[in-house]
C-alpha cells in the first residue's frame, strides 16, 4: 500500500502517471486521484504537465523536501510496526554499484546473516546520483556513494579507489610503468558509465583533454571482456580489478591519480529501521 506522499515522489521520479501506475500496479486514475488528494490537502498545485513531461510548481519545490521526509518516516514507522508486532521478516534495502558490493559488502553480508539468518536483503544497483536520491527518498535504507560529489547525507568514508588503465598484455603500452592522461586521451577508450558524475570524464575535462571515447558501459565485467577482445582499453577502479581474474590483462597507474572516495551513506540515523541500524553498526564498529 503506497501513501499519497510516496506516490507523488514516484510520479516525480518516473516523470509519468502511466509509468507510475505500471510500476506499482495501480490504475492510472488511482494515481491521478492520489495526486489530486495531496494537492487538496496542501491547497496548492504541485505539478505542471506539459509536452516535455512533468515538473514541479514553485509551491511543489517548497513542499518537496517535507514530502521526502514524510516518506522516509513512513517507511521507518512501517518497519518498526513489523518489529514490534513480530509480523514478517526484517528487510534491508541497500543501494550498490558493482565494485562496492563485490569488494566491500559481500563479506559483511555473509557474516551478518550468520547472526540474523531470517534477515532479507535487497541490493538495488545504480550510479552515484541515483543511489543518493534513493537514500533521500527512502527507496533504500542506506547505500554506497562517491563522497566527493555529495555532502547532503550522513556518511562514513570507507576507502579511496583509484582509476587504472587496463589493456591487453600484448598492447604496445603494456610494459609502461605509468601513463599520463594526455597519453591515454589518444587511445580508443571504454569508460565505465557512472551516471552524471563520471570521474574519468570530469578528470579529462579538468585537464582540458578531449579523449577518444568509443564506448560507455554500465557493467565493469563487460568492459573487461571488451578489452580482452581488443575493442579498446579501459579505465577501471583498483578495488574491482583486485577481485577479478586479470589473465591476459595489464593494469597501469595513471600519473594524475584520478580516484573516488567510496562511502556508506544514510539519510538520518535516528529514523533508520532497526535492522538497518544493526547492520550499519556491525560494519562501522568493525572499521573502527
Amino acid at each position: 500500500m503506497f501513501s499519497k506522499y510516496a506516490i507523488f515522489l514516484k510520479v516525480l521520479d518516473l516523470g509519468s502517471f502511466t509509468k507510475t501506475a505500471q510500476a506499482i500496479n495501480y490504475s492510472q486514475s488511482a494515481i491521478s486521484q492520489s495526486i489530486k488528494s495531496l494537492e487538496e490537502e496542501l491547497q496548492t498545485p504541485l505539478l505542471i504537465r506539459s509536452k516535455e513531461g512533468l515538473s514541479l510548481t514553485k509551491d511543489g519545490q517548497v513542499y518537496l523536501p517535507y514530502i521526502k521526509e514524510l516518506v522516509v518516516r513512513e517507511k521507518a514507522l512501517s518497519e518498526k510496526i513489523r518489529e514490534m508486532t513480530g509480523l514478517g521478516k526484517s528487510t534491508i534495502t541497500i543501494g550498490v554499484f558493482t565494485s562496492a558490493s563485490r569488494y566491500f559488502l559481500l563479506d559483511y553480508l555473509s557474516r551478518f546473516k550468520e547472526t540474523y539468518p531470517d534477515l532479507r536483503v535487497f541490493l538495488k544497483q545504480g550510479d552515484y546520483t541515483s543511489i543518493s536520491r534513493w537514500i533521500e527518498t527512502g527507496e533504500v535504507d542506506f547505500g554506497f556513494i562517491n563522497a566527493d560529489i555529495t555532502d547532503s547525507l550522513e556518511q562514513k568514508i570507507l576507502y579511496q579507489d583509484q582509476l587504472l588503465l587496463v589493456l591487453p598484455d600484448n598492447h604496445p603500452l603494456a610494459t609502461r610503468k605509468s601513463l599520463s592522461l594526455r597519453d591515454i586521451s589518444q587511445l580508443p577508450l571504454i569508460l565505465l558509465d557512472e551516471g552524471r558524475d563520471n570521474i574519468a570524464k570530469q578528470t579529462f575535462e579538468q585537464h582540458r583533454l578531449d579523449p577518444i571515447i568509443d564506448y560507455m558501459i554500465y557493467d565493469d565485467y563487460t568492459i573487461v571482456e571488451m578489452i580482452k577482445r581488443g575493442l579498446g582499453v579501459g579505465l577501471l577502479y583498483q578495488a574491482f580489478l583486485d577481485n577479478i581474474d586479470m589473465t591476459d590483462l595489464t593494469a597501469i597507474p595513471i600519473d594524475e591519480k584520478p580516484s573516488r572516495h567510496v562511502a556508506l551513506a544514510w539519510h538520518k540515523w535516528d529514523i533508520l529501521p532497526l535492522a538497518s541500524k544493526k547492520m550499519l553498526t556491525f560494519i562501522l564498529e568493525d572499521l573502527s
